[in-house]
């Protein structure tokens, strides 16, 4: 008597072209459909894609979850995913032909984190691309992924539903979505701060025009003890304007007597 049941094993290539057909025909409905497609063996490549993936999993309440939708995201189960102001939604293929929807909330960054964050990048953000790029400092880097205090989100931040009828807190399917986040932020990681309802541009603006203040506020004052070209004549008692006349009468007689 078989007192366990396992799932039926399914071939990797087998998975991936019902991913593809699911794919094809959800197209054919919404041509907005945004599929996440892994190449290589690294699901994340960029800053921005691997910090998202690196912050889940280490967190406690993840860490053991989480991978179970490695291989989903790998084998092309997302079939699409859509990032949102705080909110993200998508439509992942499970064993059964219809697929599963998956939405997941995240919370505003706190204020105080927000005002920390802002006056820490004081002269360390030159421009939005080098941001977006992460072409930043060591010590940004150690900021932004600061665990409950930096740009990142923690589990008490993140609440997710979907429609499986797996009654784990986190399914394969959800996870699967958390770690297309990551693939998705390497194609554009400015999603990342609209997901975060993060105002860049004031980011940069306030990093900006602090560094102005501060240079400005460092502008050498004109030394008194500098004298100018009329101070000078007046302590050697020299006309400067009529010394100037005299040489250019000199000057004109020469002319007059060489000719």
């Amino acid at each position: 008597m078989d007192y366990y049941d396992y799932p039926e094993y399914i071939p990797v290539s087998e998975k991936k072209k019902k991913a593809e057909n699911a794919i094809n025909r959800l197209k054919k409905k919404n041509n907005n459909i945004k599929p996440i497609v892994i190449s290589g063996n690294k699901i994340a490549k960029t800053w921005w894609g691997i910090a998202w993936i690196r912050n889940l999993e280490r967190y406690a309440d993840y860490s053991n979850r989480i991978d179970r939708g490695r291989s989903y995201v790998r084998h092309g189960a997302v079939l699409d995913l859509q990032i949102n102001a705080g909110n993200i939604t998508a439509l992942v293929q499970g064993s059964r032909a219809k697929p599963y929807k998956v939405s997941i909330s995240i919370k505003t960054l706190p204020r105080a984190v927000w005002g920390n964050i802002i006056s820490t990048c004081e002269g360390q953000l030159g421009s939005l691309s080098e941001l977006i790029e992460g072409k930043f400092p060591k010590s940004l880097e150690e900021l932004f992924t600061a665990k409950d205090r930096g740009l990142f989100p923690s589990p008490g931040q993140i609440s997710f539903n979907c429609s499986c009828p797996d009654w784990a807190s986190m399914c394969k399917h959800v996870a699967a979505v958390l770690y297309g986040v990551g693939a998705r932020l390497d194609e554009d990681p400015s999603l990342f701060f609209l997901l975060r309802n993060i105002e860049v541009e004031k980011l940069i603006s306030s990093a900006v025009a602090q560094k102005s203040e501060k240079l400005l506020k460092k502008k050498p004052v004109e030394s008194k003890r500098i004298m100018n070209d009329v101070d000078i004549a007046s302590v050697f008692g020299i006309d400067g304007s009529s010394e100037l006349e005299e040489k250019k009468k000199t000057t004109k007689n020469n002319k007059k007597k060489k000719r």
